[in-house]
């Protein structure tokens, strides 16, 4: 993309991902089913004995789950930190290492061959972190993620001085550390709030990054035209990282307790009382 933005302008760019997003829509609107029921097929993981004691409650609606999450320390907690994850990848780095690596004089190509690197170990870091969420205690590798990438922030204007070399292990260690968030947050979005609603609950979670993102955008921007340069930037992001990262290990009382589902507690006292 950056090669075209060169050769053909920005507006060759927009319309490409314009293109690329139509050919995605006509795929899923044709190939993709909303259910396995819809093919004859059982979920993932799907057990007779656990199906059939959870099929009679039915997922809240959004807004409904989203009055219920307000409710629990751990909603905040968990969209707090996805808040954190937004504004230090695509608000931060995904809007603004192109501009920094502009002002240290490295080529906007070669900028932005840094995120594609990223998005390959990206992919590589995700998956990783699906396989340690279900042997290691969620809070440890959410405290592990945020803390390293903190800590890699803290070191970007550094490595940017340092020139491409050095930041070629900036993009690897930053693209295994991006996405390796949501694993564990999913995993404790659902021991809170149960597997049922745990999508919908996780979707409004997910709002938060984006509105992190976009502050972080918003914000960085405006320390790069007050003070001249990120460094600043790039400091109370990864400061910011660094006590979300803490916050986990603080957190194992409200991260631990399952949120009862609407009604679940009335009618626990009422079969005590029974």
């Amino acid at each position: 993309m950056a090669r075209l933005a060169q050769d053909h302008g920005w507006r060759s760019v927009s319309w490409a991902v314009a293109g690329g997003a139509v050919v995605c829509f006509v795929l899923v609107f044709a190939l993709m089913r909303d259910r396995p029921a819809d093919l004859n097929l059982q979920p993932y993981g799907w057990r007779p004995s656990v199906e059939g004691a959870a099929a009679s409650r039915k997922p809240l609606a959004p807004l409904q789950a989203l009055a219920w999450a307000i409710r629990s320390p751990a909603f905040w907690i968990l969209a707090g930190s996805f808040f954190i994850c937004g504004a230090s990848t695509n608000g931060l780095i995904g809007t603004h290492l192109i501009p920094a690596c502009h002002d240290y004089g490295i080529p906007e190509v070669r900028a932005a061959g840094l995120l594609a690197v990223m998005g390959f170990f990206d992919i590589v870091g995700t998956t990783g972190s699906g396989w340690l969420t279900d042997r290691f205690s969620s809070r440890y590798l959410l405290f592990a993620y945020y803390a390293l990438r903190g800590l890699s922030l803290l070191f970007l204007p550094q490595s940017l001085a340092q020139g491409p070399d050095s930041l070629n292990w900036f993009a690897v260690f930053y693209g295994l550390d991006w996405i390796a968030t949501v694993p564990p947050t999913v995993r404790l979005t659902s021991d809170v709030f149960g597997r049922e609603n745990a999508g919908v609950i996780f979707g409004w979670i997910g709002a938060s990054h984006q509105i992190g993102a976009s502050l972080a955008a918003f914000g960085a921007g405006t320390i790069r035209t007050s003070l001249g340069d990120y460094r600043v930037a790039f400091w109370a992001a990864g400061a910011m990282c660094f006590v979300t990262g803490f916050g986990f290990l603080l957190a194992k009382r409200a991260l631990s307790n399952h949120t009862a589902f609407p009604g679940e507690a009335a009618l626990a006292l009422r079969e005590a009382a029974g």
